[in-house]
């Protein structure tokens, strides 16, 4: 790493791997220097496509060059505790896709394991970095609209999904709360911290599966966060924030929003929105550049991101699923999924 450039790497080469190659390359200040699969051809090709000088047909490699500073971790999130594992043991800091992992053990893991080695550790929630949300949560948490009392957030894709397909498989991780939900959850805990109590319900797929989740959190101050997510019907993936005082609603897109509304008691609505010299609404480029930024300036994790936030998304999520009785294959019967919450 130089005063001006951060050189990274990218381990697996999904769709979501090239959507964030391809905004981070953008970035004046980013160097993507090699790219790994678990198929040779599949990460020369890869390379190819974005004009990354070494392919590795295996994670290891990746993950002990010392050229790299950043490494992307982009696989299913049944492999991030191997995959990011890998990449910290080796000494390389880390950037890793949400879910973060399976469930909370996993992420704690991962956690002990960049503490241990001194390295930076981020989860990749983009929403976290986004400037429309960041001013939202500015707002929120300069009383615009007095005390928060209720959040509602909602993801939900229409498919129909084959049994086939990754998001109706256990092996996986399939289902909508880990790959959907994560979102309004996420959301909740961006503006309340961890709730103290957890009510969920849902339809689960002849796999074992969610379908469709709907979660209701609640907060020893009172507030209520109702979180849904689907893989069986397209929501508008909107959100609101109401307070004491007024309200916030994005309308669509909550976590890559391009405006929001905010109303106050006694006053007009204001509407807030995205700044085209942002770049387009579903870059990833703020995420990457609020890693660049950590990593130069010596800092084990992101005030944006924290990895305390980041676990306790994931006993969130444990919890929902102990709720709803999906349990994944290498997670046994008996295993604690329910990790203690923290009252907020």
């Amino acid at each position: 790493m130089t005063a001006d450039t951060v050189r990274w790497g990218i381990l697996a080469t999904g769709g979501i791997a090239a959507a964030f190659t391809a905004d981070l390359i953008d970035l004046p200040d980013a160097e993507v220097v090699a790219v790994a699969s678990r198929s040779e051809a599949s990460a020369k090709t890869f390379a190819e496509r974005f004009g990354i000088p070494r392919a590795y047909g295996d994670w290891n490699t990746l993950a002990r060059d010392e050229d790299i500073d950043v490494v992307y971790v982009a696989t299913p999130h049944t492999a991030h505790r191997t995959a990011a594992g890998l990449c910290l043991a080796a000494g390389r800091n880390v950037l890793c896709e949400k879910p973060f992992t399976l469930n909370v053990r996993e992420a704690a893991e991962l956690v002990a394991l960049a503490r241990e080695h001194g390295r930076f550790l981020m989860e990749a929630m983009w929403m976290y970095c986004n400037p429309l949300v960041r001013r939202l949560k500015s707002l929120v948490d300069d009383g615009a609209i007095g005390e928060v009392r209720t959040v509602q957030a909602d993801f939900g894709l229409a498919g129909p999904f084959p049994p086939s397909h990754r998001l109706r498989n256990p092996e996986l991780g399939g289902g909508a709360l880990l790959d959907l939900g994560v979102y309004p959850v996420s959301f909740a805990h961006l503006l309340l911290g961890e709730p103290s109590d957890i009510a969920a319900r849902a339809v689960l797929s002849e796999e074992g599966v969610d379908l469709q989740t709907g979660g209701l959190l609640s907060w020893e101050s009172g507030a209520l966060a109702s979180v849904h997510c689907s893989i069986v019907g397209g929501t508008a993936t909107s959100a609101s924030v109401t307070g004491s005082k007024g309200r916030i609603d994005i309308p669509h897109g909550f976590f890559f929003p391009d405006r929001f509304v905010l109303h106050r008691d006694g006053r007009d609505p204001e509407e807030f929105t995205a700044d085209p010299a942002d770049g387009p609404r579903n870059s990833l480029r703020h995420e990457a550049a609020e890693v660049m930024r950590a990593v130069r300036a010596g800092e084990a994790e992101s005030p944006l991101v924290p990895l305390d936030g980041t676990l306790a998304v994931m006993r969130t999520l444990d919890a929902i699923r102990d709720r709803v009785g999906v349990r994944y294959p290498g997670e046994t019967p008996d295993e604690d999924l329910t990790a203690e919450l923290t009252p907020a």
